[in-house]
């Protein structure tokens, strides 16, 4: 049988398999030392191509930049799920959280913040789809 038959998803660009994800550190590492394609408020994008036919996403948000794990964990899904419905090209992509998200003023997990979040995590990603890399 051919891998199309496994039947769980239609269509291959909105799962967040394995093969999408950039999970051994010489992996990070290796996108990790070319300069960052761009910076926002609080997250800083890395990218490399890739010799695959998709794009690969890392996720890296320190503890003491974002201590409650919950925070952590709102960080790493909203940006999981930007990257699904993004197109991008065969790029490696590490997004690092570089600054603190926590406030005396309020929690991390606002609505707010959390929408705030989304929109910087957005415009990264759609200026990599737009920018079609030289080879």
């Amino acid at each position: 049988m051919d891998s199309s038959s496994n039947g769980s998803s239609g269509e291959g660009s909105h799962d967040f398999a394995r093969a999408r994800r950039i999970v051994k550190t010489d992996e990070f590492s290796s996108v990790f030392r070319l300069r960052p394609a761009q910076k926002s408020a609080h997250f800083v994008l890395y990218t490399r191509q890739n010799q695959l036919p998709h794009a690969r996403l890392g996720v890296v948000v320190a503890k003491r930049l974002a201590p409650r794990a919950v925070t952590r964990n709102t960080i790493k899904r909203v940006t999981r799920e930007l990257f699904r419905v993004t197109g991008l090209p065969a790029i490696d992509c590490v997004v690092r959280l570089a600054k603190p998200v926590n406030t005396k003023a309020g929690p991390a997990t606002t609505a707010k913040l959390k929408a705030e979040l989304r929109v910087e995590l957005a415009r990264l990603f759609a200026a990599q789809s737009k920018a079609r890399p030289a080879r």
